[in-house]
């Protein structure tokens, strides 16, 4: 499995400890340092089986200065991955990838019933 995560985000943080406790094997990617690709992104979205806007970080500061929960409303899927693609800090963290599934975000409960 692939844990992208950014290490000054709590949530991200808080979902490793989590792994790390369960003895959970993963490979760590940061994911300001190895932005998503859009291909990637899509190949996750579709794994995900979520809507495009839960992979935006809405809370971030990047996500707030372009404005986009407005603008979103308006964009099509390919311009809102290849937006994604441009920065790792619009995509929310973390996100755990594997061959049969792929989370976002730290819900415990969900990672729990995918994991344990």
């Amino acid at each position: 499995m692939v844990f992208v995560g950014y290490k000054r985000c709590s949530t991200s943080n808080k979902a490793e400890q989590w792994l790390k406790e369960r003895s959970i094997d993963y490979s760590f990617r940061p994911i300001k340092e190895e932005n998503p690709t859009a291909k990637e992104l899509k190949v996750w979205h579709k794994k995900s089986g979520l809507p495009l806007k839960r992979f935006f970080n809405t809370s971030g500061m990047l996500y707030k200065e372009l404005n986009l929960k407005e603008k979103l409303k308006t964009m099509s899927e390919e311009e809102q991955i290849n937006l994604l693609s441009t920065n790792g800090l619009l995509v929310k963290r973390p996100i755990l990838i594997s061959d049969n599934f792929v989370l976002v975000g730290f819900k415990e409960n969900e990672w729990e019933n995918e994991l344990l």
